[in-house]
Parts: C-alpha cells; sequence; structure tokens
C-alpha cells in the first residue's frame, strides 16, 4: 500500500526530495509493521514503530512518519482497502519537539559586519558570489544552490524559480537589483561548464551540495546559532518590516509565502510586482550602505 500510494504521489508531479523522503519514512516503519496485513494494523502497533524513532530522539522525525503513514491509511481505505485509520488515533501521543527557527543576524550593524565578511571570503569563488547573492534575493537555499542559467532573465531583470523548486510549488519571480545582476555576470564570467549557477566541484551535472554555504559560514566565525544560509530571509524579512516602507504584502510575496486566506491569495496573485522591484533595488541599496559602514537610522513607529 505504501509502494503504491508512493508511485501515485510521483504520477502527480511530486518533487524527487519528497518522493526520496517518502521512502525512507516507509523503510523507518517497515520492520514493524511492514508485513502485517493493512487493515488488521492497530494503533499500537502503529505507535511501537513510532515509538522506535522516539527513543531515538528523532521526535520530528517520528510525527513525520505518524502523518505520513495516515495519508496511506487514508488512501487504503478510500480504495476499499482498509477500514480505519488507526494514525487519527495517535494524534498528541507523541512527543511535541520544540520548535527551532533559524538563526538570523537582525542587528543592521551585525549584518554589515557579516557582508564585509563575505566580501573577504577566501574559498572558491562560487561560493563567495553564493554568500553574496543570498542577502540580495533571500531565496530559500535549495533554490539557490539548485539554479540554472535557464531561470536568469538578464534582459528583463527577473529570476524565474520553476515551480517544482518551489516550496509552495508555484513559480517564484525574483526582481534583480543591479547588485544582484552584476553579481550575476560576475559569475557566468566564470564560464563554467553545465546548467548550473553553482556547479559542485567534482562535477558541472549536479549542483553544490546543502552544506556548502553554511560550512562556508562557519569558516567566516558565524557558528549555527548566529547565522545560517537560510536565516538571510529572517534578516530581510525582519529589516523590510520594521523600515515601514514596503507593504506587508509586497514583502509576504517577495519571500514566496504562503497566503493564508485563499480568497486573498487569489486576488494579490499578481498584485505588488511593480512595488517588489523598487523594494529589490532599495534593499540591495541599503545592504551596500550597510556593508560599508553607513550610519543606518530605524525608524520609530510610535512618532
Amino acid at each position: 500500500m505504501a509502494d503504491e500510494f508512493v508511485e501515485k504521489m510521483e504520477l502527480e508531479g511530486k518533487a524527487p526530495a519528497t518522493l526520496k523522503k517518502s521512502r525512507w519514512l516507509i523503510d523507518v516503519l517497515h520492520p514493524t509493521i511492514g508485513s502485517r496485513p493493512i487493515a488488521d494494523i492497530t494503533a499500537h502497533e502503529l505507535l511501537k514503530a513510532l515509538k522506535r524513532l522516539e527513543r531515538k530522539g528523532h521526535h520530528e522525525s517520528a510525527i513525520r512518519a505518524r502523518t505520513f503513514a495516515g495519508r496511506i491509511f487514508r488512501y487504503a481505505v478510500a480504495t476499499l482497502r482498509a477500514q480505519h485509520n488507526p494514525a487519527d488515533i495517535l494524534r498528541g501521543a507523541l512527543i511535541t519537539p520544540k520548535v527551532k527557527h533559524h538563526a538570523a543576524l537582525l542587528e543592521p550593524a551585525q549584518v554589515g559586519e557579516l557582508l564585509r565578511a563575505i566580501d573577504a571570503y577566501g574559498g572558491k569563488i562560487e561560493t563567495r558570489i553564493a554568500l553574496q547573492l543570498l542577502p540580495h534575493v533571500y531565496l530559500r537555499p535549495g533554490e539557490l544552490r539548485r539554479a540554472e542559467w535557464a531561470e536568469i532573465d538578464f534582459e528583463a531583470a527577473v529570476w524565474r524559480v520553476p515551480a517544482e523548486r518551489t516550496k509552495m510549488r508555484k513559480v517564484h519571480s525574483v526582481p534583480l537589483s543591479t547588485q544582484a545582476l552584476a553579481l550575476l555576470k560576475q559569475l557566468r564570467s566564470l564560464e563554467n561548464s553545465g546548467s548550473f549557477l553553482f556547479p559542485a566541484n567534482k562535477t558541472f551535472l549536479k549542483p553544490i551540495c546543502e552544506n556548502t554555504l553554511n560550512v562556508a559560514l562557519r569558516r567566516l566565525g558565524y557558528t549555527n546559532d548566529q547565522m545560517t544560509s537560510h536565516g538571510f530571509r529572517a534578516t530581510a524579512s525582519t529589516l523590510l518590516n520594521e523600515c515601514g516602507l514596503w507593504h506587508p504584502d509586497a514583502i509576504e510575496r517577495s519571500l514566496a509565502h504562503r497566503e493564508r486566506d485563499l480568497v486573498r491569495g487569489a486576488y494579490h496573485r499578481g498584485a505588488h510586482w511593480d512595488e517588489r522591484v523598487r523594494m529589490a533595488q532599495w534593499w540591495s541599496d541599503y545592504l551596500v550602505k550597510l556593508r560599508d559602514g553607513a550610519e543606518v537610522l530605524r525608524p520609530k513607529f510610535g512618532t
């Protein structure tokens, strides 16, 4: 049943990473309940399988496994091969892990120090450019590291991230500032082979690995509790909201966040593009000021 469900996910066009994670969850559950008829599996048996993960300290994985198992059981019920979903009974039965936020620098002066440190990075030049570019476009690290040249429209100054690589599974268009375009042109001048902006060290057929940017930040002296590659998004979100110059919806659109209000999301689907273009250039200019050590005044909203 689990294999059949994953095949269905594959036909629906789910991302390879999602399919890989689903198969891993199947392997986790299989030793305990994999040989049992799905219609006979009890909530206690499923809980026993999940507790194996929990005892190893993998609390988040245990919760994901329960959720994934629930989807399989619901599919079995829908296709008349089971009559109940034991995963539903286990809601609240597992330890809820404390939410961990991605570490980020939120003080302008500290951001300026980071940008100066990145400019002085002595490692691979492609890694330096990736770190320089990320604050300007504040994409998710996976969206940046797997980027391909076909996504960049230099003439229109737009980076179009395809739907299959975005978290929301929708095309995400990013307006490019003059600073971002300059970095991309510098990267293109390296004339690396292949389609990836940031190819791996040993083969141009793959992008850099997911740890490359965080390892580079550690080399610059920033710990995992101080700054992460994903933290550039929190930096941009915080400082753009604090400046008070831009509509919150424009900021949310630039971050490609899910719209909780579906009606509002449909209405604003094409909205705020002109404002986002202006905001992208303002943000890059602001980053340059921080990097150069200029005094940047923060607004006082109470006045």
